[in-house]
């Protein structure tokens, strides 16, 4: 039993946890750096069949030919699969690095805490960007105009107080970084900050410091990536049941410093939902509650300072979320509907009822095409399975194959639970014309999530853009965000000679009184001199719609830089000046000058 004291210790039976983590130290031994995920694994074209194939055993379609891929592509971007453009994917020498602006005074000093320091360059490359499109097109162009002068990785939450306060004390910043997945900007370094800027490597505090299985919560370090912490638990019989897209990669402390939010969080919460404490290392001091209860009335909830402050006011160092006991049943399923506006009234009605599973997603005609474009080639049975399912859906059920959209659907519990629970949402999805697809469709497109990173780099070998952006919106809004950001894009496309494009989009999590909504673009660009700031330009464009229309500057992906132009807007220009004051509070020298949320800020006292 463990005795209460400072930071939330309650009692409680408790087991501590040795981590292996999946991300090394030097994260490019294991992933790429100069795109998503895996070295490993990626989409590739066999050079004698010119079929795509996916690399490795990583993942459930890994050496698999997608026969129905390279259709698909030809159709949709009129590319010939067999000619790729040469691109240089060479790792840059040092001749390209920019210069560090730390001393060797303040390096020794910062040694002199025992933290482990990096000054080589790919060390302080793969720390200068997340997955943009614009950080993709820095590092394929070799474009580096600044980047961390320092990687540092603590081990603990006393070596970071010890460095925040010597890079408060001796004029430095700080730009935490956990897994690097960021889709706002966030790990850009800021081309006018001429300070030292020193990474700070979050993934080196990868411990679970101790599961206490009396009271169901997990306390760990922040650098601890998803899918580590997952693993761990399940070896106890528990799950957090966070699962964002990327799980994979992502840290604890991103999911906090974000406000992230997970594909099963109609059973365990988003990342508010499953926060119980957490601790965060600021220039003022540490940031924590001093107890650890369910629940608190005791003036405003600083925690909700900490999450989505996006690395601008602190280190988060440790953690404390919510478990369960594993599930005793997990189940696939599927629906199709004859359009993606009866799909969306369905699992409007599903929110109504408060009855969704743990996942529920609704993908538009786009993604089911491009999702049945990449099913592996069938034998002679699946064959004759998809021949019947073929003539029921279309010449008795009379659904068109160019409207119709799938929903992907995942249920946990007890069995006795699920069944049920299948049973009544496949009830609810025949009022709306929706049918049960199986099981099989369901896992694939659940599964197929974590691979759809992997096409973006294949996609620019062929003069491909693409990327998603998402946002939430009030369910009576919906159908008509969708259909109005989708004209933009649209007539965008048009005005700028864009011939060859993908515009799609998919209901990702419901509420109550609203949803999540993802949309993919993508264009063909081998005509256009600068295709990086035509997407840009596109994007921000529909940002425009979406927020026009009553939606959110983001949902779950967090402002970071490319999103802060319409922080202010969305907050108020109270609520900006009150972040604007905790800033002052917290970091008055501006220790954390990412220019996350609401830009560059000049130090008080020390510039």
């Amino acid at each position: 039993m463990a005795s209460a004291g400072k930071g939330g210790d309650t009692g409680g039976s408790r087991t501590a946890l040795h981590v292996r983590s999946v991300v090394p130290k030097r994260r490019q031994e294991l992933l790429k750096w100069d795109g998503w995920g895996y070295k490993d694994s990626k989409f590739d074209v066999d050079a004698v069949s010119g079929i795509i194939k996916f690399t490795g055993k990583r993942y459930a379609i890994g050496d698999l030919e997608l026969p129905f891929f390279v259709e698909w592509v030809l159709k949709k971007f009129d590319v010939d699969i067999n000619f790729s453009v040469s691109r240089d994917s060479l790792e840059p020498g040092d001749d390209l690095c920019p210069k560090s602006l730390i001393s060797d005074e303040l390096l020794e000093e910062i040694k002199d805490l025992g933290i482990s320091t990096s000054m080589e360059f790919m060390d302080r490359l793969v720390h200068s960007h997340g997955q943009t499109l614009h950080d993709i097109d820095v590092l394929k162009r070799h474009k580096f105009e600044r980047v961390p002068d320092v990687v540092v990785w603590p081990t603990s939450h006393e070596s970071v107080v010890k460095l925040v306060e010597l890079a408060d004390k001796r004029n430095m910043v700080i730009m935490p970084f956990g897994g690097g997945t960021s889709v706002s900007g966030a790990n850009e370094c800021p081309a006018r900050e001429m300070r030292p800027i020193i990474s700070l490597d979050t993934t080196q505090m990868n411990k679970i410091l101790w599961v206490d299985e009396d009271n169901l919560v997990v306390c760990c370090e922040s650098g601890i990536i998803g899918q580590d912490l997952e693993r761990e638990l399940r070896k106890l019989g528990y799950t957090v049941g966070h699962e964002p897209d990327s799980y994979e990669f992502s840290s604890v402390g991103g999911w906090v410093a974000t406000r992230a939010s997970g594909m099963k969080k109609n059973t365990y919460g988003n990342i508010e939902d499953l926060l119980v404490h957490v601790k965060m290392v600021t220039p003022r001091g540490v940031l924590e509650k001093g107890c650890r209860v369910p629940r608190l009335s005791c003036g405003p909830d600083f925690e909700q300072i900490i999450l989505g402050s996006e690395g601008s006011l602190g280190v988060i160092t440790e953690v404390i979320l919510k478990i369960r006991p594993v599930p005793k049943c997990v189940r696939y399923g599927s629906l199709v509907f004859p359009n993606y506006e009866s799909g969306v009234h369905c699992l409007r009605e599903i929110a109504r009822q408060r009855c969704q599973p743990s996942s529920i997603r609704l993908m538009d005609n786009e993604q089911f095409q491009l999702g049945q474009a990449l099913r592996p080639r069938p034998s002679y049975f699946s064959s004759f399975l998809d021949g019947f399912k073929h003539a029921y859906l279309f010449k008795i059920k009379g659904f068109n194959v160019d409207t119709m959209c799938v929903a992907t659907l995942l249920y946990e519990g007890d069995e006795d639970q699920v069944i049920a629970h299948e049973k009544k949402i496949n009830s609810i999805a025949a009022q709306y014309g929706g049918l049960a697809a199986g099981k099989t469709n369901g896992e694939r497109g659940y599964l197929l999530t974590f691979v759809i990173g992997y096409i973006r780099d294949l996609a620019y070998d062929y003069n491909i853009l693409a990327e998603s952006f998402e946002t939430s919106v009030p369910w009576d809004r919906a159908i008509s965000l969708c259909r109005n950001v989708k004209h933009r894009i649209i007539t965008e496309c048009s005005k700028n000679n864009i011939k060859h494009y993908l515009m799609s989009y998919r209901l990702t999590q419901t509420y109550d009184a609203g949803c999540c909504i993802y949309f993919y673009f993508g264009f063909k660009f081998e005509e256009h001199t600068d295709p990086f700031g035509m997407y840009a330009m596109i994007e921000e464009k529909a940002r425009d719609e979406i927020i026009a229309c009553g939606g959110s500057i983001s949902h779950h992906h967090g402002v970071g830089k490319m999103r802060r132009k319409w922080y202010k807007e969305t907050v108020s220009k109270p609520g900006y000046n009150v972040y604007v004051a905790t800033k002052a509070e917290l970091d008055p020298n501006n220790v954390f000058a990412n220019s996350n949320l609401i830009g560059e800020l000049k130090p008080k006292s020390k510039l």
